[in-house]
Order: structure tokens, then C-alpha cells, then sequence
């Protein structure tokens, strides 16, 4: 176990070491201590990333996008396991989540790049949260529905004696005692998105709207390669997520361990 945490630990190791070094210094030696601790790195990668401007797009895409997700995931999730059973269509939808779990984006890659061009949604942040929240409906579904069943229909049926319509019933009734999943759901789609290359690359080249991690790509070039400045950024663009993730890592255990069993 101690082997396992020093290989993963590594990595982040040589990260803060690289992030403190001189230029003079990463080109001497790799593993080498730096003399002093050289701050210079991240003054000139927050000023040259636009860092506070690229932290601010990615939090405009990432937070409205976590709250879409649990949304819509949790009133699908839902529907599925209130009445897979009985409807062949909600069955069938379930199943075709199931499946395009297995597809790698870069399969829609193209698709995506050309839909969203024509549709005048690329270089717009509004566009990109709309494409990471229909990326992640589908595995947040398949959460709930495991967490749903576990639910008593007999306290939905009460409420609709009393009164309640359907989205009344969800609403008052069955989403707040979803609060374990939804708080896993948030969890891991707050680290998920915040940290996304892939649709982050194709949807957003404008230097201004770029994110956190694109805006890290382009500290790397063909023939060059600035890596104290590159990973001075790379830190600062951990520390929220690294920060959300010790105060919620309960809840993600939780979660997923539940949904999992019940489903």
C-alpha cells in the first residue's frame, strides 16, 4: 500500500518540485531540490494564462452544469425506476443510456465539432455547458435509479391521496430524500468538468472564453515547452478542486457504493 501511494504520489511530487524551480534549474536536474523557492513561475503563468479570467469560464461552465445534471438525472433516474417495468419505451431508454456509457467521445468528436459550428454554439459558454450536461446524463441517471428504488413507494402514494400531483410528489416528497446521491452526483461532476480537455478543446478557441485546462495546453508547443510556468498553473487550478473534494469525498464513497448495491 505504501509502494502504491509513493508511485501516485509521485507524479504531484515532481509537479510542485518543477512549479518552484528556476529555468536554469529544470535544465540541470529534474529530481534536484530547488536552491530557493522561485515564485517567479507563478506570477508570470497567472499573468500569461489570464488565470482569473480563465478560472471564472470555468467556473461558468462547471457549476451551472452540475446543477442541470442532478436536475434532469435525478427526474430521469426517476421515471426509470418508477416505471421501467411496465413501459417498454422508459425500459428501452434505459438501456440506450446503459450503452452510449460505452461509447469514447472521440467517436462524436467530429459530429459534435460540426453540430455546434452550424448551431452557433462554438466559442459560447452557454453552448459548452449544454454539451457537458448532455455528456453526463447518463451515467448520473444510472446513480439515481439505483437510489430511487431504494425509496418506499408507499410515501409517494400517501402524498398523492393528500393531494399532490406527480411533479409535486418528486419535488417535496422524493428529491429531498435523494440528498445522499445528489451530493455524490455534484461531487464528482464539480471534479469531473472542472478538470475537461476534450470538449473544452473543440468548443472553445477563443482566448477568451477558454478554460483553466486549455488554457494549460498552450504552454506546450512543438519545440517548446515551458514546464516551471506550466506547472505553477497546474497547481493553482488544483487547489479549488483538491479543497471540494477532501470536504465531500464522504459523500462520493456513499454514494456510489449505494447506488451500486441497489441497483
Amino acid at each position: 500500500m505504501s509502494l502504491l501511494v509513493l508511485f501516485f504520489l509521485f507524479p504531484i511530487y515532481m509537479a510542485v518540485l518543477t512549479a518552484f524551480k528556476t529555468k536554469p534549474e529544470i535544465a540541470g536536474s529534474v529530481l534536484a531540490m530547488p536552491k530557493a523557492l522561485y515564485l517567479g513561475n507563478f506570477a508570470e503563468g497567472i499573468k500569461k494564462s489570464d488565470f482569473f479570467r480563465a478560472i471564472y469560464n470555468t467556473c461558468i461552465v462547471t457549476f451551472p452544469s452540475v446543477l442541470l445534471i442532478v436536475i434532469c438525472s435525478s427526474m430521469c433516474g426517476y421515471t426509470i425506476a418508477r416505471n421501467g417495468k411496465r413501459t417498454c419505451l422508459i425500459r428501452s431508454i434505459d438501456k440506450l443510456f446503459l450503452a452510449s456509457l460505452m461509447i469514447p467521445f472521440q467517436i462524436i468528436m467530429i459530429p459534435v465539432y460540426k453540430i455546434f459550428k452550424t448551431l452557433n454554439l462554438q466559442n459560447n459558454l452557454i453552448g459548452m455547458i449544454l454539451m457537458l450536461t448532455g455528456t453526463s446524463i447518463a451515467y448520473s441517471s444510472f446513480l439515481y435509479v439505483g437510489f430511487v428504488k431504494s425509496i418506499p413507494l408507499d410515501i409517494e402514494e400517501a402524498a398523492l391521496i393528500d393531494g399532490c400531483n406527480r411533479y409535486q410528489t418528486f419535488f417535496k416528497i422524493t428529491f429531498p430524500l435523494l440528498k445522499p446521491i445528489s451530493a455524490t452526483v455534484a461531487a464528482l461532476h464539480v471534479m469531473w468538468l472542472w478538470n475537461d480537455f476534450n470538449i473544452a478543446l473543440i468548443l472553445l478557441q477563443k482566448d477568451g472564453v477558454r478554460t483553466l485546462t486549455v488554457k494549460q495546453f498552450y504552454f506546450f508547443g512543438q519545440y517548446t515547452a515551458d514546464y516551471g510556468v506550466a506547472f505553477a498553473v497546474t497547481l493553482l487550478s488544483m487547489i479549488p478542486v483538491v479543497i471540494f473534494f477532501l470536504f465531500m469525498q464522504k459523500y462520493i464513497v456513499k454514494g456510489i457504493a449505494a447506488g451500486a448495491v441497489k441497483n
